[in-house]
């Protein structure tokens, strides 16, 4: 059983930092991008990701981190992606497209 308890003790530890990361990437866009993206405001979301992290902080209920799971995982595959195409490719990159190679866009040889 310790084994188990271990496990389940890893698996808190991922969702809380999960659910970290996804806060913090939710601070870093600006909030127009959450209206240009045609997703809920950045409010919303800090909220959402805010209560996320409470829950597994304090609170040792597997229901309620599991449906903060679900909020960090919505995060992460659906707003955070069209975040990163609105806002020019993310926060380090200066736009650009993704076919562009070091000398400029790649063209297919045309």
């Amino acid at each position: 059983m310790q084994g188990f308890s271990s496990f389940l003790g890893l698996l808190y530890l991922a969702m809380l930092v999960l659910a970290v990361v996804a806060l913090v990437m939710a601070l870093l866009f600006r909030d127009d991008a959450y209206r240009a993206a045609s997703k809920q405001n950045k409010g919303f979301w800090l909220i959402i990701l805010g209560i996320a992290v409470a829950v597994n902080l304090l609170i040792p209920m597997l229901f309620l981190q599991l449906a903060g799971l679900v909020a960090t995982i919505v995060f992460f595959v659906d707003v955070r992606p069209a975040l990163r195409q609105v806002s020019g490719g993310g926060f380090g990159r200066k736009g650009g497209s993704s076919s562009d190679g070091p000398y400029g866009p790649y063209n297919g040889g045309r």
